[in-house]
């Protein structure tokens, strides 16, 4: 794989035939039928990150691929308002994970000489709500970005900038999507 600057990544995703420019929103003007235009819009949307999530993970190295994905997951992380969900946590990360085991449903393994902590999300599928599970269409990347709303998520609850890593995905056949989350 290669390095790639940011206009030869967005020429890339075009001839990779994921720029769609407007089009998305002349086909929307089509049909009358709002809820078969949003179905349509959705499954547009699945299929077009889906190809380009596939063609980035076979033409960016994994670290320039892992860095853009994760600045994505601060849209998710904002959206969802985690600063004032995590304001009850913030210098009590056992508190904070007594939280997601019981909410969420995670297993939390944290060892606090290491400063290591093993999250798994204790589930057979994928959770994400950006982009449904496919079989057969490698969309791995995606798991770039539970990295780093996982590190946002930390390193707000702890006060410090914390690394995370995921080591097992669903989207990559594993049983359930787990992290490995360093604390300094």
């Amino acid at each position: 794989m290669r390095n790639m600057d940011r206009k030869g990544f967005f020429r890339r995703a075009c001839f990779a035939g994921v720029c769609l420019c407007g089009f998305g929103a002349v086909s929307s003007f089509t049909n009358d039928d709002t809820s078969l235009n949003q179905d349509n819009d959705k499954q547009l949307n699945q299929e077009w990150l889906s190809n380009l999530l596939s063609n980035l993970n076979e033409d960016l190295e994994e670290e320039v691929l892992r860095g853009i994905v994760k600045k994505s997951s601060m849209l998710h992380y904002n959206n969802l308002n985690m600063d004032a969900l995590l304001a009850d946590y913030i210098g009590d990360i056992e508190k904070f994970n007594r939280y997601i085991e019981s909410t969420w449903g995670w297993k939390i393994d944290y060892n606090k000489t290491t400063r290591v902590l093993i999250a798994d999300e204790n589930k057979d599928y994928c959770v994400c709500p950006v982009l449904e599970h496919k079989k057969g269409i490698n969309t791995s990347a995606i798991c770039y970005c539970s990295e780093g709303f996982a590190e946002k998520m930390y390193s707000v609850v702890t006060g410090l900038s914390v690394t995370a890593k995921v080591i097992s995905s669903v989207r990559k056949g594993d049983k359930s999507c787990k992290y490995k989350i360093e604390i300094p």
